[in-house]
């Protein structure tokens, strides 16, 4: 998907284009398949794309991004094999065990977004404690979905409208609110797929309103450093109208 130079379009016509760094939303595709690909269970390419998750967090900030919005697991994802859903778990609440000194000693800050109901009590509460201890963080916003249905949160932030009118902005606040998010972040700028695949999978529909789409057949367990900046580079490169038409140049 190529386009042409990005373009900036006057500050006064919403939405405005940000400033302060990019962000960047990934659908983390292939991992099942990249391990059967290999004669490997498919929990092992779970475990291989942890290491893909890493790669990707070390990369982001160099890239200009700054709010990293990361697909880990979807509500849909509950009817996969049982095993294949504790191998999930097992490995996100190790991740956060693990990794959350390290976001604190780069200045990430981590938060989950998604329903938390459904989620184990220890895996509930390593989250807040990751979360209070990151909160500083201003190099890198990193938000991590799980338990996370788009069309579900819409619904549940248009519960909380209670047949009042609200704006666009007070919207955005609510269905943060219904996801766990603290406050707004930025709408899409760019959403990646990896795997081969072409749809969005029910993944920030709202924030994704203007998204650009960049997809992938390398599979998430490989994908690196040099893919996520093939993908920023392909970003800058495209036309953002926003539904505007720009003036021509000269």
């Amino acid at each position: 998907m190529k386009g042409t130079q990005r373009k900036s379009g006057p500050a006064s016509q919403p939405p405005a284009l940000k400033q302060d760094g990019l962000h960047v939303a990934i659908i983390m595709d292939g991992n099942g398949r990249w391990a059967t690909a290999r004669g490997l269970p498919r929990v092992a390419g779970h475990q291989a794309g942890a290491e893909a998750v890493r790669r990707t967090i070390e990369a982001a900030p160099k890239l200009g991004i700054r709010t990293l919005t990361l697909y880990a697991f979807s509500s849909d994802n509950w009817h996969r094999p049982p095993d294949e859903v504790a191998t999930l778990m097992k490995l996100f609440h190790e991740y956060l065990e693990r990794h959350t000194a390290e976001c604190v000693k780069h200045g990430i800050r981590l938060t989950v977004i998604g329903r938390r109901d459904r989620l184990d009590p220890k895996l509930r509460r390593a989250i807040e404690r990751a979360e209070a201890a990151t909160a500083a963080g201003d190099r890198l916003h990193l938000r991590i979905a799980v338990d996370y249905s788009a069309r579900d949160a819409i619904v549940r932030a248009a519960c909380r409208v209670n047949g009042r009118p609200v704006g666009r902005a007070e919207f955005a606040r609510l269905l943060g609110e219904a996801i766990h998010g603290r406050e707004p972040v930025p709408d899409v700028d760019l959403l990646i797929r990896t795997g081969g695949e072409q749809r969005l999978s029910d993944f920030l529909l709202w924030e994704c309103a203007y998204a650009e789409l960049y997809f992938t057949n390398r599979m998430w367990p490989d994908f690196g450093a040099q893919d996520l900046e093939a993908a920023v580079r392909d970003f800058h490169r495209r036309e953002r109208r926003f539904g505007r038409v720009l003036a021509s140049a000269g």
